[in-house]
């Protein structure tokens, strides 16, 4: 008699139990324990989002301190009203005291930044330097109180950095663990800084660790809503930006309105970008002629600041009055067009100086304002078929900080977060699409990638590009004891025609030469001094760099894939 079979409900009830215990296993056992590892995540979320609340209050109470105000976030009303010295002195100082930390604290007087974060995700296992980045935080703290034209949520990730990277040093991480608590520390501080938990996480995989591996999600939005919860217990549930704007769009006739607004907010994107290059750019020649001491030029910087202020007080410290203002559709269009000028002005000279903060408070105000008057213009020309300024403003404000990020779809949530207002999506996606697609070819992705490329890093044409550069070619030799060595005699005569390598470069550096010279190894010597014979090392094989090269490509792709 043929088996009678079970009831469809219990077999799913079976099949379902079946996974559970399944999933169990898995969680418990593979892997470095995933359970265990959520729980890292919740503690570094929680720290980070500590560390953000503080880095806020901080700017907050110095700046009550030094512009003698009891509100500081209607510190340019109050800039209005104080003596013309002291609005030149206070960044002055504050800039001195900037380029003495800086010197102190760093080998090179540089600020640590998100694209430092960047580097450290894709090069060094998830790490950042620990006493630079702790100076660095400092000095933004102090820049964003005495004047500085900057953002506070770039700082903040680059402590956030610091932080995951002391956790993955206790725990002696590898590289994938490292990057996923690097992820979890920057979610957790974005989180916190824009009380904005979903835009926190996807900020963290859309530009930090650059990809959206499914193992990664889930300790991120961890950690995210960890660093949420923190900024709502001081600040409540309320959103960055309230607006009084309904949000109303005649869809279909102003589309195109938006459209043409997002070519402009990514050309104004450039140009905010180029700015800063330019000046800095300048700052290095203007230093190296006159030989400068490095400690001196956040001073000069704030001067320029100063003078600057003194004529548009708004640029001073992170600009949520004036980008509020531009929401709300208060400021005319003539002043909306100088506000925009003078605020790219303060941000390249803040930057160029290396005074510290960030671009995402400055990138908000640029392209609110910015925003505000294209829509002036647009709804003047054609009153009958537009919505407000207003929401242009809004739209404006996501596709500047998403072209200068490199981010567009952290971004925009960031931008629907920050309002509370989500319908006039579709204007602001439309208008971050074109923004970001024009910037991105004209820079290197985004500022952040930009800067990496200005120092030779070239991780924004991706993983075939930057990953050459992990591996020094000391690494990869095979030394002259090995049973396949090269023959001696035959790499010193190459030495004498002048194709080796030095131990301490790279494959970067190697994988040219092997094109150029077609040859199956390269000699490989240690080069002690200028008038010093080179040292016979070891040679490196083509064969082997391609090897070491494709394991990292495979790697990274099963990271990326997991």
């Amino acid at each position: 008699m043929a088996e009678r079979k079970r009831p469809y409900l219990s077999q799913q009830f079976g099949l379902a139990v079946s996974s559970v215990r399944d999933g169990w296993h898995v969680l418990r056992h593979r892997g470095p324990s995933q359970i265990q590892f959520w729980f890292i995540a919740l503690a570094v979320g929680i720290v980070a989002g500590f560390a953000a609340l503080f880095f806020r209050k901080g700017i907050f109470a110095l700046q009550a301190l030094l512009y003698r105000t009891d509100d500081a976030n209607l510190l340019h009303s109050h800039a209005e009203t104080l003596p013309w010295w002291l609005i030149v002195m206070i960044p002055v100082c504050g800039g001195l005291v900037v380029g003495v930390i800086l010197n102190w604290f760093t080998p090179d007087g540089r600020l640590r930044s998100v694209a430092d974060v960047i580097e450290g995700a894709a090069l060094h296992g998830g790490r950042v330097e620990t006493r630079a980045g702790f100076a660095s935080a400092l000095v933004s703290l102090i820049t964003l109180s005495s004047g500085g034209s900057s953002g506070r949520e770039g700082p903040v990730v680059h402590l956030a950095g610091v932080i995951a990277s002391w956790v993955s040093g206790k725990l002696d991480a590898d590289g994938i663990t490292g990057r996923d608590l690097l992820g979890c520390a920057v979610a957790a501080a974005v989180s916190a800084s824009f009380n904005a938990p979903i835009a926190g996480a996807l900020f963290a995989l859309e530009v930090v660790l650059r990809h959206f591996a499914v193992h990664a999600f889930a300790p991120i939005v961890i950690a995210a809503v960890a660093g949420t919860v923190i900024n709502r217990l001081e600040f409540g549930g309320l959103t960055e930006f309230v607006l009084n704007t309904p949000g109303a769009l005649e869809f279909y006739v102003e589309l195109p309105a938006f459209l043409l607004l997002g070519l402009v907010s990514g050309l104004i994107a450039v140009v905010l970008m180029r700015a800063i290059f330019f000046a800095e750019d300048i700052g290095n020649h203007v230093q190296s002629v006159l030989g400068t001491p490095r400690w001196l030029r956040p001073g000069l910087s704030g001067l320029l600041l100063g003078l600057l202020a003194l004529a548009f007080p708004h640029i001073i410290g992170v600009g949520y009055e004036t980008t509020l203002r531009a929401l709300k559709g208060d400021i005319p269009l003539s002043e909306a067009i100088i506000f925009t000028i003078a605020k790219v002005l303060a941000v390249a000279i803040t930057l160029a100086g290396h005074m510290g903060g960030g671009m995402f408070s400055p990138s908000l105000m640029i392209g609110a304002v910015s925003g505000l008057a294209f829509g002036l213009i647009a709804t003047g020309v054609l009153p009958e078929v537009s919505g407000t300024p207003a929401l242009y403003a809004f739209a404006g404000m996501g596709a500047v900080t998403a072209a200068v990020l490199g981010a567009p779809i952290s971004t925009t949530l960031i931008v629907f977060e920050l309002t509370g207002d989500w319908q006039i999506g579709i204007a602001v996606m439309v208008s971050v699409s074109m923004s970001t697609a024009l910037a991105s070819r004209v820079v290197d992705r985004s500022f952040f990638l930009t800067v990496l490329e200005r120092r030779g890093l070239h991780l924004a044409a991706g993983p075939q590009a930057y990953l050459l550069a992990m591996f020094r070619v000391g690494g990869v030799m095979r030394k002259p004891d090995d049973a396949r060595a090269a023959d001696a005699e035959r790499c010193w005569e190459m030495i004498g025609e002048g194709l080796y390598l030095d131990v301490n470069s790279t494959l970067e550096a190697a994988m040219p030469v092997f094109d150029r010279a077609g040859v199956t190894f390269l000699p490989v010597v240690s080069l002690t001094g200028e008038n010093s014979a080179p040292e016979l090392r070891g040679a490196l094989f083509h064969v082997d760099a391609l090897k070491a090269y494709n394991r990292a490509l495979a790697a990274t792709a099963a990271e990326e894939h997991s």
